[in-house]
């Protein structure tokens, strides 16, 4: 991946106000953009794999593109696609617009990442949702670091090399080859010390005891392994937030788990964790997880 106007003195990036990063990865998105590599994240959801994306952006000032994947993707829709339905139309009744093929074409995010007049951050989220090809084809389109318009007869060469920052939740394992490409990082999810950090810079408004009993039981609920999907960050933030703007008493987040639906996504979750929690209060009615 190399880019024509990248050679400058670059910046470094160290986290931001919003965003807590360990050094490790703070080393890991300055060596991608060094070496000009995709940066791949690893991790359960709630690490803030998605979210890193954001931050680098934000820090950096550097302008972030967007891209979703799905199991439909392909790589040549982030390039660009030609929107020949569009153009019959035009054709049909006579505007003027069709003579002109550039009129027509889209550019995906990966195109417009590449023809851009300034470095921007690519965000590639979720590639284990593509099928299996997906990586491979992406791989050669980052490698190459242009493409060609068949429809105009133009070649899009890159101006700036986009820093690519790719997330995974690991539903499928990617190829070995893509793999050796990028620059790998897992985000481990965050211990209780740093994920009271982290609520602290989301949630400064939260009551230090009510902070606390949440983490409790927060991590009370993480520890069970029959859950079919544990609660992630973005959903502790979301149930302390809830429990502050309902005025909700500290001692009640430990003795009944008020609004579990915040936290838990699934039927069968929110069952066990209410029978679990009931034996427990069978035993110690005042018990502080």
């Amino acid at each position: 991946m190399k880019g024509e106007g990248n050679r400058a003195v670059r910046r470094r990036f160290q986290g931001n106000l919003h965003y807590l990063a360990s050094s490790e990865l703070c080393r890991a998105v300055n060596v991608a953009m060094m070496l000009e590599k995709p940066l791949l994240l690893k991790g359960e959801p709630g690490t803030g794999k998605t979210a890193l994306a954001w931050a680098v952006s934000e820090a950096l000032r550097l302008p972030l593109l967007v891209w979703n994947i799905k199991s439909t993707t392909r790589a040549q829709d982030g390039l660009y696609r030609y929107d020949v339905v569009q153009r019959l139309y035009d054709s049909q009744f006579g505007r003027p617009e069709a003579r002109q093929a550039r009129e027509y074409i889209k550019f995906g995010m990966l195109g417009k990442a590449l023809r851009s007049e300034v470095q921007s951050v690519l965000l590639i989220d979720e590639i284990d949702q593509a099928n299996l090809e997906f990586p491979e084809d992406l791989l050669r389109e980052l490698e190459q670091m242009s493409f060609w318009i068949e429809e105009t007869g133009e070649m899009v060469q890159t101006r700036q090399t986009p820093l690519v920052v790719i997330t995974s939740n690991s539903e499928k394992e990617l190829p070995a080859s893509f793999e050796r490409r990028c620059i790998f990082h897992y985000i481990p999810f965050p211990e209780p010390e740093e994920m009271r950090v982290i609520v602290s810079m989301h949630l400064p408004e939260a009551e230090p005891e009510l902070l606390e009993r949440s983490l409790s039981v927060f991590y009370w609920i993480r520890s069970l392994t029959t859950l079919q999907k544990k609660p992630g960050t973005s959903e502790l933030l979301d149930w302390i937030q809830a429990l502050t703007l309902t005025k909700t008493a500290s001692e009640t987040v430990t003795q009944t788990i008020p609004y579990p639906g915040v936290l838990l996504k699934r039927e069968d979750d929110l069952e066990r964790v209410k029978q679990y929690h009931l034996s427990k209060e069978k035993y110690k009615k005042h018990h502080v997880y």
